[in-house]
């Protein structure tokens, strides 16, 4: 990891190059008429749910609803009734107003350059000076696969987030995969 961030150039070329492109990519994904357009659905009486919350000044974070302190509140059968009559929701409260979407893209861009930079470590310490394009290639892309998509399966299995969604974004993981690996393989050093 040291020669990785103090030595030769070779390394940052294909760090900032794939991150530029995964960048991109993921632009043109997210705003063309691709596959997140039905991401998240508009929520039933949308109004009347924004009119019951308001009042309530919930700050910005994640909830869980109906929340148990601890295991044997959660199974006490006062619990157990919240939980039958419901809602039971996840819920992340967002600041008030417009999304700010140059945070977001700033925060992905740094996103991108630490996946670039773990590729990096792991293909530079595996693999040499003067590696054939398609090793490079497999190594880089199994990693930056691993870095994009798997920890998003544990929303589906601990959230209950939509497959769907989790299926979407591995396909987006499986693209930025490829483009990645297809970066270090390029501009890998001779």
């Amino acid at each position: 990891m040291g020669s990785l961030l103090s030595g030769p150039a070779f390394l940052w070329l294909p760090i900032l190059v794939s991150a530029v492109i995964v960048f991109v990519t993921s632009s043109v994904i997210h705003m063309g008429p691709f596959w997140h357009r039905s991401d998240y659905p508009p929520l039933p009486r949308e109004a009347d749910v924004q009119a019951a919350l308001r009042p309530l000044a919930i700050p910005p974070g994640d909830y869980m609803l109906p929340r148990a302190g601890d295991m044997k509140t959660y199974k006490t059968p006062q619990f157990v009734e919240k939980l039958q009559a419901g809602p039971v929701a996840l819920l992340t409260v967002l600041p008030n107003g417009p999304v700010s979407m140059g945070r977001n893209l700033g925060q992905w861009f740094i996103y991108l350059l630490v996946v670039g930079v773990l590729v990096a470590a792991v293909t530079g310490c595996a693999l040499p000076a003067g590696s054939p394009y398609p090793t490079v290639f497999r190594l880089a892309a199994a990693v930056a696969f691993i870095a994009h998509w798997t920890a998003l399966a544990q929303m589906s299995i601990w959230y209950r987030r939509s497959w769907m969604l989790t299926l979407k974004s591995a396909l987006d993981g499986l693209i930025y995969a490829l483009l990645t690996g297809g970066t270090f393989g390029w501009l890998w050093p001779h």
